[in-house]
């Protein structure tokens, strides 16, 4: 809006016009503005060529309502503008509207749930804990003892994370990647995080069928039947046998004409209103169409199920139709692609202030949908393997070193089951030790390090683990067998040792030439 505006005041020439007798400086003609702004838009890379100037009068008519310019008498408000010689000047003020407002702190991380913090008047050391066998060469890789001195560790279990929990991972880190996509310091310029409903985004992912398409729980919200056949029709008509189709002139349009109807009846369109500002952020990416098919992939995820089924099947049917070279003029007057994006723009998006640009927005994410609709309404394989492997992480036994911070957040041990203390005490002693002990022998086996350094890393564990290592090593002897003494040989006596110190050099008589 703001751009288009001040591109317009910049370039639209101001004359002095007469009406009725009288002089008007610094004015233009109603058809002066729509060639010049209809020549802006076509150069614009966020509209094109594809701007009609219908469209460019519909954007003049808003332009008048919002004050953007006047009539020389100054009379704004209405959309009475039209393709004629009235003259028309801008208001002194500025039309321009604000931007939203960045929050002053510094780039916003959106946050895990943590569930993490062990409630008040449980103690963690009189937690009785099931063990988990670890073999030692993952001991070794993780806990390595080569970067200096072995700080004193315990095993941590994990709960078994419910439902509600794996989908607020899911909703967060979606969140989080769509941030990072768009490039924003924060969501809330564009999005409510709120109104987000975590429940959506798991269904769109898992619930799906071998098309892709989702599939849904409430079978009430389904596309009515008819619907459906009416766009399979024009999709794969006229060639298809299995559908008995009527043969009368102008079948097609009828069909095509009942599709629009029934979308374009709908109170909200198929992108909802919540997230308007967040798809028509994505518009800015365009000029890199893999960070805009990222974007709208994460983006369509946010959906409800019954909306995000309805926007795959509408928009495969129009990219179906617009290729579809058996199939009969849909129109006499417009091509058969953007008539689909002029009948179908409105009901996938539009604000619920109804912008002034909503057409134009509109008619651009369209095209790109149909051009990339098999990318942009699938699954997005990285995302979904990230978070997978984020909550099989949460799920796995870890090694917690005193006073360090965990690398993730790790459950209260209350979810533990209670155990006999004679079998907590086994548990003790095979559980944690075993590994240890594993470790132990892997320092005892490398042939990799030096007699030095293997030294250093015995000493350190036998100070962090003694009685690990009392196990390994009894007495002193079983310790030194480790390290047998090499005998020492002299070294041989060379000759420039019995000489004397090194004396300066003298020149003799028989040196001279």
């Amino acid at each position: 809006w703001n751009e288009i505006i001040e591109l317009f005041r910049a370039g639209m020439p101001l004359r002095k016009h007469r009406c009725r007798f009288k002089s008007y400086e610094r004015c233009f003609k109603a058809s002066e503005a729509v060639d010049c702004l209809h020549e802006l838009l076509g150069s614009n890379q966020n509209f094109g060529p594809e701007v009609t100037r219908d469209q460019t009068v519909k954007l003049l008519k808003k332009f008048l309502k919002n004050h953007v310019i006047e009539d020389i008498k100054g009379r704004w408000g209405k959309e009475d503008f039209a393709d004629d010689g009235r003259l028309y000047r801008f208001p002194p003020s500025s039309p321009l509207k604000s931007y939203p407002k960045k929050p002053s702190c510094g780039k916003e991380v959106i946050k895990f749930p943590d569930w993490n913090e062990p409630k008040a008047g449980r103690s963690q050391e009189h937690i009785l804990v099931k063990s988990v066998t670890m073999n030692s060469e993952m001991w070794y890789k993780r806990h390595s003892i080569a970067i200096g001195e072995v700080p004193a560790c315990k095993l941590v279990f994990r709960r078994e994370l419910t439902q509600t929990n794996i989908e607020e991972i899911w909703k967060s880190m979606t969140l989080a990647r769509l941030q990072k996509v768009l490039g924003l310091d924060s969501l809330d310029e564009v999005l409510d995080t709120k109104l987000v409903n975590s429940k959506h985004i798991v269904q769109n992912v898992y619930n799906v069928n071998k098309q892709g398409i989702v599939t849904l729980e409430d079978k009430s919200k389904e596309l009515p039947h008819w619907i459906l056949s009416a766009m399979k029709c024009l999709a794969n008509g006229p060639s298809s046998s299995d559908l008995k189709q009527p043969t009368y002139s102008g079948f097609e349009r009828d069909v095509f004409k009942t599709i629009v109807d029934y979308f374009g009846q709908m109170k909200e369109p198929l992108l909802t209103f919540h997230f308007f500002d967040i798809f028509v952020n994505v518009l800015g990416l365009l000029q890199k169409p893999s960070k805009a098919i990222e974007a709208l992939q994460i983006s369509c995820l946010l959906l409800p199920p019954e909306n995000r089924k309805r926007l795959q099947l509408l928009v495969r049917m129009m990219a179906r139709i617009s290729l579809n070279q058996d199939l009969p003029p849909l129109s006499e007057s417009v091509r058969t692609r953007t008539l689909m994006v002029q009948a179908f723009s409105r009901c996938i998006l539009c604000s619920k202030d109804e912008i002034d640009l909503d057409e134009f927005l509109a008619a651009k994410l369209v095209s790109f949908l149909m051009d990339n609709y098999q990318e942009i309404l699938s699954v997005p394989s990285a995302l979904k393997s990230s978070i997978e492997d984020h909550v099989v992480h949460l799920q796995r036994v870890q090694i917690k070193y005193a006073g360090a911070v965990s690398d993730a957040p790790l459950p209260p041990p209350s979810f533990c089951h209670q155990i006999s203390a004679d079998e907590f005490e086994y548990q003790k002693a095979t559980g944690s030790q075993e590994p240890l002990a594993a470790l132990l022998e892997e320092i005892v086996l490398n042939k990799e390090i030096s007699v030095k350094d293997k030294k250093k890393k015995l000493k350190q564990f036998q100070k962090s683990y003694p009685e690990v290592y009392r196990v390994r090593f009894p007495t002193p002897e079983t310790e030194a067998m480790l390290f047998p003494e090499k005998t020492k040989q002299k070294p041989p006596i060379l000759m420039w040792a019995l000489k004397k110190p090194f004396q300066p050099f003298h020149r003799t008589r028989s040196f001279r030439m």
